[in-house]
């Protein structure tokens, strides 16, 4: 049986999902709470599997209780329910430890398949926030590698040659023999770019040359 704690500050609406819940044979609603600061208080209290929980609540929003939530031991997995599909809240309830986001709007039969695909130990998103998310991942990637790529062509082509190596994980007298010059050319070159790229290290010059695209 799957123990479930259902948050939000609208009786209506934890009405509403405990209907939806109840006819499942493998779903049980332990526990309601109004608030952010009540759904923590229900965790530490009962033995729960999954918490249901609003973004937009009074005392305690659902992202500060899900932080709260995901810092105790034993801790139940988080699914976020909302009316309002934002970016803003997506991110900040996953970086806050939530397992899942669901629109409130979603079909009812979506709401048990969610608490059943948590409680498994897997990862849930409605849709329409997954869609976004890729495209808001391919976005950053995207960005990130045109700032690399800027960055490194500061560097003249033989410092270039040089980073390329490093990135691949090459010693100094393994770059030189690489590229037929001495590893004192390398040091060189290689402080040159440093200095350049304003980067301390090998590794750091090894994630830029990753971010840029030089190696794969």
């Amino acid at each position: 049986m799957i123990r479930v704690l259902i948050a939000d500050d609208e009786a209506l609406v934890r009405a509403s999902l405990r209907r939806i819940l109840e006819p499942t044979d493998d779903i049980e609603v332990a526990a309601e709470a109004r608030d952010g600061r009540e759904a923590v208080a229900a965790v530490t209290r009962h033995q729960l599997d999954v918490v249901l929980m609003d973004v937009r609540m009074p005392a305690m929003d659902g992202i500060a209780a899900t932080g709260e939530i995901h810092r105790l031991p034993r801790a139940p997995v988080v699914i976020m329910l909302t009316t309002f599909d934002l970016d803003e809240y997506v991110h900040n309830a996953l970086r806050a430890g939530a397992a899942g986001f669901l629109l409130k709007d979603a079909d009812p039969g979506d709401l048990a398949s969610a608490i059943r695909t948590v409680a498994a130990g897997n990862a849930m998103l409605a849709p329409s926030v997954t869609k976004r998310l890729i495209g808001a991942f391919t976005d950053e990637r995207h960005a990130k590698a045109g700032a690399a790529r800027a960055r490194i062509a500061a560097l003249t082509s033989r410092e270039t040659e040089v980073v390329t190596a490093v990135a691949r994980g090459l010693s100094n007298a393994e770059a030189g023999s690489a590229l037929a010059v001495s590893e004192a050319t390398v040091k060189v070159h290689l402080s040159r770019a440093l200095t350049k790229l304003g980067l301390d290290n090998r590794v750091q010059v090894a994630i830029l040359a990753h971010d840029a695209g030089l190696v794969s």
